[in-house]
């Protein structure tokens, strides 16, 4: 099982590492939608503390 995990952590690291490497672009954008997402989920996270004490 230990085994699996790792060839599949390779894998998705040998992917990642391609979709840099022959789209750059896209990667970058990519990224940006997914800071984007944690800012929101922040920022929800947030507003919802801000309200409980409220």
């Amino acid at each position: 099982m230990a085994q699996a995990k790792k060839v599949a952590l390779y894998v998705v690291v040998v992917f990642v590492l391609y979709t840099i490497v022959n789209s750059p672009a896209r990667a970058a954008d990519l990224v940006q939608v997914g800071f984007e997402g944690i800012s929101s989920a922040t920022q929800g996270v947030g507003q919802f503390m801000t309200e409980l004490v409220n």
